[in-house]
């Protein structure tokens, strides 16, 4: 930053703001300015800039290209900065005014957001959560500043992103009750032609290792079709004849509509469940609570899911454990998280 800039660190904390915000109403409320005076800012910004930073479209202000550039190294240098400030003491997290976006398949919002929003109400009552969906394209959201922390299948291969693995989970197979393919011995030839099959495929994808493992027995199974995301399946399943999927930890997602999950008889990879950061969160201690957070809500699930509850009624598959394989995480296409 040079002198004819005039770009302190206080309009990068105000653009930083902004930009996730994407209105100045908002921000002024974050930053407890008046909206005149945030306008204002906005004004020094955009000279700075040499660039509108936020134009109006219809009822809402969206970021310019240039803003959309320069988001994830503005937040980036404010989360330094806020580092090098807070060395040396304790950070309050009662104190901390954030919104942490987290990106992730949808059944993560529906099986742990409730923990995470009360537990942000007691610990840290200024961080508001955002939780948006997987993309059907991929997209380095992590480093463009888009999302702070992805939770689930982590599958990016992009070599600055920290991974954390915490357990592995697998995949069950959920029809709805009194479905026809209960009844009776599950087999690899009764799965796979009892009825047509709904996958989960954020892609849009009809095919992954489901296909692959029946092929291997000589059989196929008919894929009616695919949805985006597991709550969107469940609903389906709920008023059909069709046969999906779900992972184990998704499970309560299932018993609440009262669908029935059952052991799928074929060897198929485990699902490796976790999450992924940029490094330049490293030492920010509010993302570390996050991070904490997440973490210690996957060990209660995988500790729950090894306590032993019964993956499915006696009616069901008693196919063994040693069906289950070691591998990578589920590929999409599969019903996989």
């Amino acid at each position: 930053m040079t002198q004819s800039t005039g770009l302190d660190l206080n309009l990068l904390v105000a653009l930083d703001v902004l930009l996730e915000e994407e209105s100045v109403q908002g921000a002024a409320r974050r930053l407890h300015l008046s909206e005149p005076a945030m306008s204002r800012t906005l004004g020094r910004i955009r000279k700075a800039l040499g660039d509108p930073v936020l134009v109006r479209a219809g009822r809402r202000m969206v970021p310019t290209p240039r803003a959309l550039a320069v988001r994830a190294e503005v937040s980036a240098v404010v989360e330094r900065a806020r580092a090098l400030f807070a060395a040396g003491r304790d950070t309050d997290l009662r104190e901390v005014t954030r919104t942490f976006t987290v990106i992730g398949h949808d059944a993560i919002a529906a099986t742990h957001g409730a923990a995470l929003f009360a537990r942000a109400a007691r610990e840290a009552p200024g961080i508001r959560l955002r939780f948006l969906s997987e993309s059907h394209v991929d997209a380095p959201f992590l480093r463009q500043g888009t999302a702070d922390l992805e939770v689930g299948v982590i599958d990016t291969v992009a070599p600055e992103v920290r991974v954390e693995t915490v357990y592995e989970d697998r995949m069950l197979g959920v029809v709805r009750a009194g479905h026809p393919l209960l009844e009776g011995e599950m087999t690899p030839e009764r799965f796979a032609g009892a009825a047509g099959h709904l996958v989960v495929s954020r892609r849009g994808r009809q095919r992954g290792p489901v296909d692959d493992a029946l092929a291997e027995l000589g059989l196929e199974r008919r894929v009616v079709g695919s949805v985006g995301t597991y709550p969107a399946s469940l609903f389906v399943l709920r008023e059909t004849d069709l046969i999906g999927m779900v992972s184990r930890w998704g499970r309560p997602l299932a018993d609440t509509l009262g669908l029935v999950p059952f052991e799928i008889p074929l060897r198929l990879p485990s699902v490796r469940l976790g999450f992924a950061w940029h490094p330049r969160h490293d030492a920010d201690p509010a993302h570390a609570w996050l991070r904490d957070c997440v973490r210690e809500l996957m060990r209660d699930e995988s500790a729950r899911l090894s306590r032993g509850q019964p993956d499915c009624p006696d009616s069901c598959s008693r196919s063994e454990r040693s069906t289950e394989s070691r591998g990578p995480g589920v590929p999409d296409g599969t019903g996989s998280l």
